[in-house]
């Protein structure tokens, strides 16, 4: 099937500038590109045949040859086509229309390929009050900025790069290898696109110098371990006139020697004694919010679990104020003197051995029993 016009296919004259060339090529390219068109086949040829247009007639001796013979004379199976780096590549495009999604540089003024910023880590470690309650904190951390006397450029101060005489200031090179163009970033601006003749004294020619940044960082009610707060444009300064990166301050939250945090919710245990476990009372209890008073009931047994609603934590994320978990523990006495002992041992009389009083031992001594029966063969 023969070939449609060049011209035709990016819909615009024979007489286009290069620059119009590249406006219409951007269009087609963000209509009709395949992330953009899944399954789409019918959008995958246009693109495919909107994208050979472009590398044609934005290279200048490719389209000076395809304005003469067609497309015989770009065509390398039939003895045409051409090398070199003069036309501008449609990775460049690439770069500007989809340099998120792809991750690559984009131009920069004057030109030159600019690079976003590196983004940055920080570490903050906060007590389960802070976290809790929102708070704010001074950090300070190494990072890399702009110059501040060539303002980023990397050129001596009454002095500007120049166009990179290899690529012409695109930044990549076209190797022909047999029937295939490869691109790669130039080896004389190494992909920058511009070439520094008087280094900046300051910054060595990179444009950049490092320094100690401090910021005042707001930390939200709610925060929990292992949170990060993003930080727009406080990561490193970007290359060329490239966006700076983010800073990401991970949240770490110290051990609290009172409450554990799950979520929205906190536990803690409370040790509560004998006599209060057997006869009930009331057990004081700390909150973040100030002292409450738990009530006990009688006969309460170890590991006993209480909540208190809405005594927790409001998460960062939104939703209702937790509930605060207190896990009763009965403190069994240390220390005794004589007379305590011989008060136990009365008491313990009086108990018995019947499961009135202690109905979780009896049960558990008549699962033993059962147990050694059903072994005796």
């Amino acid at each position: 099937m023969s070939k449609r016009d060049y011209y035709e296919v990016l819909g615009v004259e024979k007489n286009a500038s290069e620059a119009e060339i590249k406006k219409a090529f951007k269009r087609l390219a963000m209509k009709h590109h395949p992330d953009r068109n899944p399954d789409n086949a019918d959008s995958e040829d246009k693109f495919k045949e909107a994208k050979e247009a472009y590398e044609i007639l934005s290279d200048g001796q490719k389209r000076s040859a395809y304005d003469q013979f067609g497309h015989a004379g770009v065509d390398s199976s039939m003895g045409g086509g051409f090398g070199g780096g003069g036309g501008a590549g449609v990775g460049d495009i690439f770069g500007d229309i989809f340099g998120d999604i792809f991750g690559g540089g984009r131009r920069g003024g004057g030109g030159q390929r600019a690079y976003r910023g590196a983004d940055l880590r920080y570490n903050m470690e906060l007590s389960l009050e802070e976290a809790v309650r929102g708070t704010e904190q001074k950090v300070r951390f190494p990072t890399t900025v702009s110059c501040d006397v060539c303002h980023g450029s990397g050129a001596e101060k009454g002095t500007s790069a120049k166009t990179c005489p290899t690529c012409h200031g695109h930044g990549q090179v076209h190797m022909q290898q047999g029937f295939f163009t490869v691109q790669q970033p130039c080896p004389q601006c190494r992909g920058k696109g511009k070439i520094i003749e008087k280094p900046c004294k300051n910054c060595h020619g990179s444009g950049q110098k490092q320094e100690n940044k401090t910021l005042n960082v707001k930390i939200p009610a709610g925060v929990d371990n292992g949170d990060r707060i993003r930080l727009s444009g406080e990561g490193e300064a970007g290359e060329s006139g490239g966006p700076a990166g983010d800073l990401y301050v991970h949240i770490n939250v110290r051990r609290h020697p009172i409450f554990e945090r799950e979520g929205s919710d906190l536990h803690c245990e409370v040790p509560i004694s004998f006599t209060a476990a057997a006869l009930g009372g009331e057990q004081e209890v700390p909150t973040l919010t100030g002292k409450v008073n738990l009530k006990i009931p009688a006969e309460t047994q170890t590991g006993k679990i209480f909540r208190m609603r809405g005594m927790g934590v409001k998460s960062v994320r939104g939703g209702k104020v937790g509930d605060l978990l207190c896990r009763v523990i009965v403190e069994t006495p240390v220390n005794l003197s004589k007379e305590q002992k011989a008060l136990l041992e009365e008491l313990d009389s009086t108990l018995g051995d019947g499961g009135k009083h202690r109905p979780k031992a009896n049960s558990w001594f008549e699962g033993v029993k059962k147990f050694f029966e059903d072994l005796t063969p």
